[in-house]
């Protein structure tokens, strides 16, 4: 159960160090990333990789 309960806050830690790397230091409502729960972290990150994949352009994949 501990072992869970650390390698979810170590996820956190990552999503929400991913975020800032992101720009992104605050939850649409306007609190903290750390106020957040996993699940809320999670799917603003997907979100964010997509918005930064679309602006690859193709010949930049090229």
């Amino acid at each position: 159960m501990e072992r869970q309960l650390l390698i979810k806050e170590e996820r956190k830690e990552f999503v929400i160090s991913e975020l800032i790397y992101f720009e992104v230091t605050k939850l649409a409502d306007g609190r903290q990333l750390y106020e957040a729960s996993l699940a809320e972290l999670e799917l603003l990150h997907i979100r964010e990789k997509i918005k930064q994949a679309r602006k690859v352009t193709v010949e930049q994949i090229i």
